[in-house]
């Protein structure tokens, strides 16, 4: 599909959730409804999750600016179609590495865990259970697969595809972002059990972050409250979505099952509340 919206703007890419389009040099960066679990769009998207992630996104771009340099230009200068879902950013160079810092153990470092006793290379104390708080926040690594699963990768990987200065560099700011984010969000009541991160190079080189930033869909996002090691946690994420896809007996592959509409609802109002308790503001916004 190469749909034009007017002179300048153009689509070039549909992911599984996002849509790419060109605009006069820029790039803006859609977010659809739909939902992607085990690498696979669901037929049924959850309503309003587009712009919940990008507005979400957009409030850490601004937060951490002065942390890291990142790729968003304007979350309101978009076609008007697009608007509340959309960012226009610069183009980067991306880097092949999805760059992810964990702070408890869950998902697929927990299953890398009990096999090893490691995640990505890096030793782990024994005896941690599912949603053990780790010792201190790691870098775990993933390749950025075009398509099928990401593979996880050791540091030392990275720095074959990447160079140490680089290697360095991505693992010191994934672990500063994360530790700044988790902090914020933990006192506002949630823990951020992990999340990913994407950098590129700008046009001068500068390593920069684009994609998004500590969602619903890129972050384990866990009421502190209730958190409780040794079994699974509550989630304010797709955590929710893939744990139901799973009990359906599904084989994880396309395609996947329609969700009810109880599902649905349920994952809207866990993806609103932490919206509305990281930012401390309410949903949908005013103005």
């Amino acid at each position: 599909m190469a749909a034009v919206y007017d002179d300048h703007v153009k689509h070039l890419h549909a992911g599984k959730v996002r849509d790419v389009y060109e605009d006069g040099g820029d790039l803006l960066l859609v977010a659809s409804d739909r939902i992607s679990v085990y690498d696979v769009t669901l037929p049924t998207p959850i309503p309003e999750k587009g712009a919940l992630l990008t507005q979400l996104s957009v409030w850490w771009f601004e937060r951490l600016r002065d942390l890291v340099p990142n790729h968003l230009i304007s979350a309101t200068d978009v076609p008007a179609e697009f608007a509340g879902r959309a960012v226009r950013c610069r183009p980067l160079k991306m880097v092949k590495v999805e760059c992810i810092a964990r702070g408890y153990l869950s998902g697929s470092g927990l299953l890398e865990y009990r096999r090893k006793g490691s995640v990505s290379g890096v030793r782990l104390p024994t005896g941690l259970q599912e949603g053990s708080k780790l010792p201190e926040p790691i870098f775990t690594p993933t390749t950025k697969a075009e398509a099928g699963h990401d593979e996880p990768i050791t540091f030392d990987d990275v720095v074959a595809m990447e160079g140490r200065e680089t290697a360095t560099m991505l693992r010191d700011l994934t672990l500063r972002i994360y530790r700044e984010g988790a902090e914020h969000a933990a006192s506002r009541g949630i823990l951020v059990a992990d999340t990913k991160l994407e950098f590129g190079r700008s046009d001068d080189g500068t390593l920069t972050l684009g994609d998004e930033l500590f969602t619903s869909d890129s972050s384990r996002f866990w009421p502190a409250d209730q958190w409780e090691p040794g079994r699974p946690q509550f989630a304010f994420d797709k955590q929710y979505v893939r744990d139901w896809a799973s009990a359906t007996g599904w084989d994880k592959t396309p395609p996947g099952p329609a969700i009810p509409d109880e599902i649905v609802q349920a994952t809207r109002k866990r993806y609103v509340e932490a919206y509305e308790r990281i930012t401390g503001l309410t949903w949908p916004p005013r103005g």
